[in-house]
């Protein structure tokens, strides 16, 4: 990806001849529609970005302010910017630096909601941060970009960090100046009271003192009524770009437990040094187990009936998410610390 993004600062350069005053703008990719599983990106007439992948991230790159652009997204493969689906024409200011996010439905159908209701669009925040402001915390900001999530709130230790954000909004108040800590986040319902979804956030676990990211509501609720596309989570974009990291999901009934009353299922011990026991207490017919580290990489995964357990001697220290996946489709999850 390095190759297009030296591209980039060529053509941007090259659009006006001369020296001029430049800002730094990152690109993220949140469309969930599969139609649009990755996109070329074009500025003027010349194709910078093929092949842009879903819930990847630009670096912050830089571009010429006091200048229009004309961004334009294509499908994948494009032959030329005739393609283009959607574009926006747009002057940058050098005083501010920006996030671009793809967001929203492209298909004319399959997706409920659909186009008519959340069509695509870029959905732009101009006071980005390359970093933190404050040494040993994280600034993160939060953007839903789950087009059938209602509107929400995210709590952490029961204190609102987040209210009432819908879809395609970034946090009204901009950056929180988060600890960086683990930490357990809630989704609620819009009043508050209610938690739907529960994460961790592993700030200190990731190394992300120090660091500005973007923490963003990504893919669908309900898959089934969305072309069965990616399942909703929180995604986080790092300043540097790459891969959006996935935070892990953690039971709501349960919050961090060792026994979940649902399956009846017995992770332990917590924490654990080399082994990790997973004890079934009810008669399920199967499950699968996974054990994922906490950038969700899967690093142990076996199917079982009964009791079983794994070998963690060679893994190192840190946090731990055990997976259970039921027969019916249902999971859970167990958060664990080596």
């Amino acid at each position: 990806m390095k190759k297009y993004f030296l591209l980039i600062l060529t053509i941007l350069s090259g659009l006006t001849g001369f020296a001029q005053a430049t800002t730094k703008v990152q690109i993220i990719h949140n469309c969930a529609d599969l139609a649009a599983d990755s996109v070329d990106i074009y500025i003027g007439a010349a194709k910078v970005l093929d092949n842009f992948a879903f819930r990847t991230a630009t670096s912050y790159i830089d571009a010429p302010a006091g200048t229009l652009l004309t961004i334009g997204i294509a499908p994948k493969s494009s032959m030329s910017v005739m393609d283009t689906i959607f574009s926006i024409t747009a002057s940058l200011d050098a005083a501010k630096k920006y996030i671009v996010i793809a967001n929203g439905i492209v298909s004319p159908s399959g997706y409920t909601p659909g186009r008519s209701t959340v069509p695509f669009r870029l959905s732009l925040f101009d006071a980005a941060r390359l970093r933190a402001t404050t040494a040993g915390t994280t600034d993160v900001l939060v953007m839903h970009g789950s087009t059938d999530a209602p509107t929400v709130d995210v709590k952490a230790g029961g204190i609102t960090l987040v209210d009432n954000i819908s879809f395609g909004q970034f946090c009204g108040t901009g950056y929180i100046s988060a600890p960086a800590a683990d930490l357990t986040v809630d989704i609620t319902d819009a009043t508050g009271t209610t938690v739907v979804k529960r994460y961790s956030a592993p700030l200190a676990t990731l190394g992300l003192g120090d660091s500005s990211i973007t923490v963003i509501a990504s893919g669908f609720l309900d898959s089934t009524m969305n072309s069965n596309g990616k399942k909703f989570g929180l995604w986080v974009a790092l300043a540097k770009g790459g891969n959006l990291i996935p935070l892990p999901e953690l039971p709501v009934s349960t919050g961090i437990a060792s026994v979940n009353k649902e399956n009846m299922m017995k992770v332990y011990p917590n924490p654990f040094t080399n082994i990790i026991n997973v004890e079934r207490l009810d008669n399920a017919t199967s499950s699968l187990i996974t054990i994922q580290d906490v950038t969700g990489k899967v690093v142990k995964e076996a199917s079982h009936v009964g009791n079983i357990s794994f070998d963690m001697s060679a893994m190192p220290s840190g946090v731990y998410f055990v997976r259970s996946t039921e027969a019916d489709g249902s999971i859970n999850t167990y958060k664990l610390v080596k």
